[in-house]
């Protein structure tokens, strides 16, 4: 319950009843999945196989803010696009958001709590990650724990911090600043450019912005890239609002380089 208030400045208007946007007979194909998280919450998602009968590998989603939850990647067409292509497909609900309980603020670890139970679904096929604002941020910290399982991911319009991303929400980011003020450690743990730098196990990053984006520049898609440890690519939309290039007229080409990166990332991950 203290989370859920401390949360309300931030996220209280997304944390709404969860509704499905799949019909009854696509429904079938997805099994309903859950983990605990170290954030405290109880992690909830769906995995549908690939519709072809030799997956390449499974990719996890990670949503970015709002009600649709999990339900962003089924409504944009991300999972028939994966799935259509030779990719089991895992979304799954931030702690506090759609179907999923409420836990801390350490989104992180419902990140990598997903990633093992994807290992688990898919012993044999490499694991990558997919991440939008909210779901990139918050990778970059996973990314830092030993026991995640990707082999490789999409940053997409991650900020640098979250104060980077927040002071354009005055009330929003004067909470932070006494959440910060309050838990300068946590603040530290959490700051997405630096801890980058540590990133584990991951063949490589692929990083996706758009000019278009007001509320996180392309600058900070460049920082995060140059800090971090690991093979890096750097592809860039022209016209897209924040989170939404599916909704773009640069939807061709970024679908066409989402699955070439995967392609190529989870063939290395066969090898």
């Amino acid at each position: 319950m203290l989370y859920q208030l401390l949360k309300k400045p931030f996220f209280g208007s997304f944390m709404v009843k969860w509704r499905s946007p799949l019909t009854a007979v696509e429904k079938k194909e997805w099994e309903s999945i859950s983990v605990k998280s170290k954030s405290g919450g109880l992690i909830q998602g769906m995995f549908a196989k690939a519709k072809s009968k030799n997956p390449k590998a499974t990719i996890v989603l990670g949503h970015p803010m709002g009600k649709e939850a999990k339900g962003y990647f089924l409504k944009r067409g991300y999972t028939n696009l994966l799935r259509e292509n030779g990719f089991n497909t895992i979304v799954f609900d931030f702690n506090g958001f759609g179907e999923s309980s409420h836990g801390n603020f350490s989104y992180f670890e419902d990140i990598t709590a997903i990633s093992i139970k994807a290992k688990e679904l898919t012993p044999n096929r490499p694991i990558g990650y997919h991440g939008i604002s909210l779901g990139a941020m918050f990778s970059t910290i996973s990314f830092a724990d030993k026991t995640h399982q990707y082999d490789f991911a999409i940053i997409e319009s991650s900020a640098t911090t979250l104060a980077d991303f927040w002071v354009q929400f005055p009330f929003a980011y004067k909470a932070l600043q006494v959440m910060n003020f309050s838990l300068p450690k946590y603040e530290r743990k959490i700051a997405f450019q630096e801890r980058i730098k540590e990133v584990k196990h991951l063949q490589s990053i692929l990083y996706i912005y758009s000019e278009a984006d007001t509320w996180v520049p392309v600058s900070m898609g460049k920082i995060l890239q140059k800090n971090t440890n690991v093979p890096t690519a750097f592809w860039l939309a022209k016209d897209a609002q924040h989170a939404e290039i599916m909704k773009s007229n640069d939807k061709r080409a970024y679908q066409n380089r989402i699955l070439e990166y995967f392609n190529k990332e989870a063939l290395k991950g066969l090898n």
